[in-house]
C-alpha cells in the first residue's frame, strides 16, 4: 500500500510520445522530481513524496521508457534535449511557473540542461549523485556488461548486476528487490536506446554545462558511490558554485536507503532559496515546562493500545502531574477515544499501517515479515511525522511500542534524537518460516543483524528497552546463521516487566455476575469468537459461522457471540441460529472471561487476556505470520494455555469436533502476573 495516492495522475503528449506525471499537495514551492532513467520508474521517489508533499507541492515525472510513459524506439528518443523538452511539458501541463529541480545520476544531468536552457522555469537544483559525466570502469566485466549485445542476451543478468553496483550499502535488499521490479517493467531494447543517447559527457562538455546554470545548486553526493565517483559531484558542486553535501560512507542511492537525511536536505534547501516561511515554533523555557509523555502505539491490532493504557494509567500514579498524548491512527484512537484520551492533531499526517497490513493479507494469510519489509515507505512518512512534531513541542519521554518507525529511522538518524526515548515489544527476532526456503532465511537474518548492529552502535538512543513478558517467554533460536541467540541477546539488553495485560483477572466467583449483566443464561454454553483489532480475521469468523450448525449439534443450546471488532463491520458475518454478532466491545476481556471456550487467531493479546482468565480457547494462527506461529506460539506453549488449530484442516467437522471437546473444559495453566503494567511504569517514571 503506498503511504500517499496522488491527487492526480496524468500524462502530457509530446510528439507522439506520452510522459506520465504526478501530481501531490499543494504547498509552495513545486519539487519536481523526475526518474533517473528507464531502469526505474517514478516509484523510485516513494520514500520522498509523501514527507515532501506536507511541506509543498509535488510533481514525480515518469521518464520515456518505463512506467506509464511510453518506451518510444532508437537513441534519438533519449536524448538530454528530448527529456529536457520532456520535463517542460510536463511543468506547462502542471502550471508550474517554476520548480526546485531533484535529480539522482543521469537526471541530475537533465536537471542542469534544464537550468541551463530554462533558467526562468528552474528556482534551484538538488543534483544527487550527478552524472554529468561519463566514466569509463577500468573492470573489464562491468564494460562488457553494458555491451548492447550482452544486455540483450541476458537483461535480467544486466539488471541485477546494475543495482547491485548501485545499492552498495549494507542491509539493502529491500530497495534492491525495488529497483530489479521496476527495471523489469522496461525492456532491453528500451535501455540500450537510452545509454546509446547519452552522448556529450566529456568533462569539457559537463563544465561548460555547469557553468551556464544560474540557479542555487545543492549537490549530494556518498564517499562509496560505485556507480558516479564522489569526485564527480565535487566538480558539478565547484562549476555551478553550488553547495556539496558529502554523505561519507554511502553508496549511490541515498534516496533509498539514507531517506530520511535526504529529505531534510531537500526541504531544508528548497526553503531556503525560496523564502518559503520556517514553522511557527514556541519555546518554552525549561523551568515552566509540564512533564510531558508522548506514546507510540503501533496500530497493527489493539492490543499495543490497551497495554500501552494500562502502563499510562500507572505512570499516573507515580507522576501525577504527567500530562501524556498520543500520536496514534485507526483503530488505536477506538480505544482512546473510549477511553478520554488525546490524540495529538499531527496524527492525522500518518498512513495508514494497519490498513497496509490488510491489503497484504489474503484468506487467513499474512506474510508478516514481507508486509514489514514493504511498508517501508509507511514508516519513512510516519516517522517524519514524528520528527517535525518534535522538532517543535517538548517532551519528556516518548514510549514507542513496537513503533517500528520511530526505533529504525532513529538509530539510522541518531542526531534526531531530542529527548528520553522508550522501546516497548513483545517480541525480538524476525523468524524465517519454512516455506519461505533458504532466501527468507537470508532476508530475515539480514534484517536482525541490521538490527544487532544498530542497537549496539548506538546503545544510548534507548533509554529502556521493555520487553512486555518474561525471559523465558523469548524463543530460543538464533537471529539467524552466524548471529547470537536471541534469548541471551534479549536478556542482555532488555528489562523484563511481565506481561502487561491491562486489568486484574476475573476470579471464578465473580463469572456468574459479569454472564448475568451480558444476559447470558446460568448453565448456557456460551462461544466467543473474536478477530482482534484489524481486518484480517474476517476469514476466521465466516468459517466458524459455517461450522455452527455441527457445533450445535455437538453442543445443545450453544450460543456464539462474534465480536467482529473496529475494523470489521458486523455485517459481513453470515446470519446463523444462535449467533450473535457485535462490532467493537471496549471490554471485550470481561467477555473473554465469562465465555466457556474464545475463538481467536494467533494474536498474543487476545490468547493472553484468555490465558489471564483460566479460560480453554482454539487459536488459529495465521498463514505464514512469523510472529503468530513462532513467537506466539512458544509463549502459549510455555503457559499451558489453548489449543492450536490449522487453518488447511480447519473444515466445519473438525472445528465442530474441536469445539465440543474444549467448550467449559478446566484449564490448568500457568498464572499470569497482573502487576506488569506497574513495572513497566515504573520504568518510564525514573526517565521524566
Amino acid at each position: 500500500m503506498r503511504a500517499r495516492t496522488p491527487d492526480v495522475e496524468d500524462v502530457v503528449v509530446r510528439g507522439g510520445v506520452r510522459i506520465g506525471y504526478e501530481v501531490y499537495g499543494s504547498g509552495a514551492p513545486t519539487i519536481l522530481l523526475p526518474t533517473s532513467l528507464p531502469l526505474v520508474h517514478a516509484r523510485q521517489w516513494k520514500l520522498q513524496v509523501p514527507f515532501l508533499a506536507r511541506h509543498f507541492r509535488v510533481v514525480v515525472v515518469d521518464g520515456r521508457g518505463n512506467g506509464r510513459s511510453d518506451r518510444p524506439e532508437g537513441p534519438a528518443a533519449y536524448t538530454v534535449e528530448e527529456d529536457v523538452s520532456d520535463l517542460v511539458a510536463v511543468l506547462d501541463a502542471t502550471g508550474t511557473d517554476r520548480a526546485v529541480v531533484v535529480g539522482l545520476s543521469l537526471v541530475a544531468r537533465r536537471g542542469l540542461a534544464l537550468a541551463a536552457a530554462y533558467p526562468d522555469r528552474v528556482a534551484g537544483l538538488v543534483a544527487i549523485a550527478p552524472a554529468a559525466v561519463a566514466h569509463r570502469s577500468a573492470d573489464e566485466v562491468a564494460r562488457a556488461r553494458f555491451d548492447p549485445a550482452s544486455i540483450r542476451a541476458d537483461f535480467p543478468g544486466f539488471v541485477g548486476y546494475f543495482h547491485s553496483t548501485a545499492l552498495t550499502d549494507p542491509h539493502s535488499t529491500k530497495p534492491f528487490e525495488d529497483a530489479v521490479g521496476w527495471s523489469l517493467q522496461t525492456t532491453a531494447d528500451v535501455v540500450v536506446d537510452y545509454f546509446a543517447g547519452q552522448t556529450g559527457r566529456t568533462p569539457e562538455r559537463a563544465r561548460a554545462l555547469c557553468r551556464n546554470v544560474r540557479c542555487p545548486v545543492l549537490v549530494v553526493h556518498g564517499t562509496d558511490d560505485r556507480r558516479v565517483p564522489h569526485e564527480a559531484g565535487a566538480a558539478v558542486a565547484e562549476w555551478t558554485g553550488g553547495a556539496l553535501a558529502t554523505l561519507p560512507g554511502a553508496g549511490h542511492a541515498s534516496p533509498a536507503r539514507d531517506p530520511v537525511r535526504v529529505n531534510h536536505l531537500i526541504r531544508d534547501f528548497a526553503r531556503s532559496i525560496t523564502g518559503s516561511p520556517p514553522p511557527t515554533l514556541s519555546w518554552t523555557p525549561a523551568r515552566n515546562r509540564s512533564r510531558r509523555v508522548l506514546f507510540l502505539s503501533s496500530p497493527i491490532g489493539l492490543g499495543h493500545a490497551r497495554r500501552d493504557l494500562a502502563i499510562a494509567e500507572e505512570l499516573r500514579k507515580r507522576r501525577p502531574d504527567v500530562e501524556i498524548e498520543w500520536l496514534a491512527q485507526h483503530p488505536v484512537t477506538t480505544v482512546l477515544d473510549a477511553a478520554g484520551e488525546r490524540a495529538h492533531p499531527a496524527s492525522r499526517w500518518l498512513a495508514s499501517e494497519s490498513a497496509h497490513i490488510e491489503a497484504e493479507a489474503g484468506e487467513h494469510d499474512l506474510h508478516a515479515f514481507q508486509a514489514l519489509r514493504t511498508m517501508d515507505e509507511i514508516l519513512v512518512a510516519n516517522f517524519h511525522v514524528l520528527d517535525d512534531l518534535t522538532a517543535v513541542e517538548h517532551y519528556d519521554l516518548v514510549v514507542g511500542d513496537e513503533a517500528w518507525d520511530l526505533d529504525f529511522f532513529l538509530h539510522e538518524n541518531p542526531e534526531l534524537k531530542r529527548t528520553a526515548y522508550a522501546w516497548l515489544t513483545d517480541f525480538v527476532g524476525n523468524l524465517p518460516m519454512p516455506e519461505g526456503g533458504r532466501e527468507e532465511v537470508r532476508l530475515t537474518a539480514d534484517h536482525n543483524a541490521q538490527m544487532v548492529e544498530q542497537v549496539e552502535r548506538y546503545p544510548r538512543l534507548r533509554d529502556a528497552a521493555l520487553f512486555v513478558g518474561d525471559p523465558d517467554d523469548v524463543v530460543a533460536d538464533t537471529f539467524g546463521p552466524g548471529l547470537p541467540s536471541i534469548r541471551e541477546w534479549t536478556r542482555a539488553h532488555y528489562a523484563f516487566p511481565g506481561y502487561v495485560t491491562g486489568f486484574t483477572p476475573i476470579e471464578p466467583r465473580d463469572r456468574p455476575g459479569i454472564r448475568d449483566e451480558l444476559g447470558w443464561r446460568p448453565g448456557e454454553p456460551i462461544c466467543l469468537v473474536t478477530a482482534g483489532g484489524s481486518g484480517v480475521g474476517l476469514p476466521l469468523l465466516r468459517r466458524v459461522v459455517a461450522a455452527l450448525p455441527e457445533a450445535r449439534r455437538r453442543v445443545p443450546g450453544l450460543r456464539t457471540v462474534v465480536v467482529t471488532g473496529p475494523r470489521i463491520d458486523p455485517a459481513a458475518v453470515p446470519v446463523a441460529p444462535g449467533l450473535e454478532v457485535h462490532g467493537w466491545v471496549p471490554d471485550l476481556y470481561r467477555h473473554l472471561a465469562a465465555c466457556d471456550l474464545g475463538i481467536t487467531h494467533g494474536g498474543l493479546t487476545t490468547t493472553m487476556e484468555l490465558t489471564a482468565n483460566r479460560r480453554p480457547f482454539l487459536y488459529v494462527p495465521l498463514r505464514r505470520h512469523f510472529e503468530q506461529n513462532l513467537h506466539v506460539a512458544h509463549r502459549l506453549r510455555r503457559y499451558g494455555a489453548g489449543r492450536r488449530m490449522d487453518w488447511a484442516t480447519l473444515d466445519p467437522d473438525v472445528l465442530a469436533d474441536a469445539i465440543a471437546m474444549e467448550i467449559g473444559r478446566e484449564v490448568d495453566h500457568l498464572p499470569v502476573d497482573p502487576h506488569g503494567a506497574a513495572r513497566a511504569a515504573a520504568h518510564l517514571a525514573e526517565l521524566i
